[in-house]
């Protein structure tokens, strides 16, 4: 069974789990936006939430936004803390370099994702214990192609 919290909202519409086990609720736009190549926007949801303490919200792009129009989010994900009970606006940006993309209202723009969160005790050492991957970053762990020869 999957767990659920009641979340108090005001929104003109209510964000939407498309299927049974999504983990992410869809946030639609509530103005028109005209997004030109390489444009960003801040584009309006009229949703406002209570969420609980020890909750945050995570505004995600949408795959097929990303997959079929370059649209995507600035600062993905974006995050909503407990305390915050303003509009949630999702900052859109149009990677297409040659096509405008048009957004209307009630158009499905992100998707948002409810998570408990853990808040960290940062603790100040000299040294951290060690770990197999040690001190490996980007591209550490080597990357496949796919070609083959």
């Amino acid at each position: 069974m999957i767990d659920s919290v009641d979340l108090p909202i005001i929104a003109p519409h209510l964000p939407v789990y498309a299927h049974p086990g999504d983990a992410g609720a869809d946030l639609v736009a509530t103005e028109p936006v005209r997004l030109e190549p390489g444009q960003r926007a801040l584009v309006g949801t009229g949703v406002r939430i209570a969420l609980p303490e020890g909750y945050a919200a995570f505004i995600v792009p949408r795959s097929g936004l990303a997959a079929q129009h370059g649209i995507t989010i600035v600062n993905a994900p974006g995050t909503v803390d407990a305390g915050y009970r303003g509009e949630i606006k999702v900052a859109l940006l149009n990677t297409d370099a040659a096509e405008a993309f048009d957004i209307a209202p009630g158009d499905r723009i992100a998707q948002m994702i409810i998570m408990p969160v853990t808040r960290a005790r940062f603790v100040p050492v000299d040294e951290l214990p060690g770990s197999d991957r040690g001190e490996g970053g980007f591209g550490s762990t080597g990357y496949q192609s796919g070609a083959h020869s």
